[in-house]
């Protein structure tokens, strides 16, 4: 009973090192992506642009909105948020838009009713 025991704290102690080291792992990481020109997510959810990062008293200046720059402790950004290319997707949706912008092709306008499939009943 003893050994079992033993067992499972050492297979434990196993988990709980290997998840520290990919935390770790993971925070150096980000801390890489972390540069001046980045996009970036805080914990609070603010997305932001790094202006400048001040490694001797962790803090990073972030331009929220043009015009608008938050002073954050380092630890607050959570992640760095890819840059996505304009798809080609989005020049098809255009694409499918009636003539004035408002709806899409094949969808009713306002008031009218959206026709669907109706039941089927037994007649007998």
């Amino acid at each position: 009973m003893t050994v079992i025991m033993l067992a499972v704290m050492a297979l434990l102690i196993f988990f709980m090192f290997r998840n520290g080291q990919k935390r770790k792992r993971d925070l150096a990481a980000l801390q890489e992506q972390v540069v001046p020109g980045a996009e970036v997510m805080t914990n609070g959810g603010i997305f932001g642009t790094i202006i400048s990062i001040d490694d001797e008293n962790n803090k990073v200046l972030l331009e929220t909105s043009p015009g608008t720059i938050l002073t954050v402790h380092r630890q607050i950004v959570s992640r760095v948020v890819p840059t996505e290319e304009p798809a080609a997707e989005d020049e098809a949706a255009e694409a499918q838009l009636n003539e004035d912008n408002a709806t899409f092709v094949g969808e009713p306008e306002f008031g009218e009713r959206a026709e669907t499939a109706k039941p089927k009943t037994d007649e007998k």
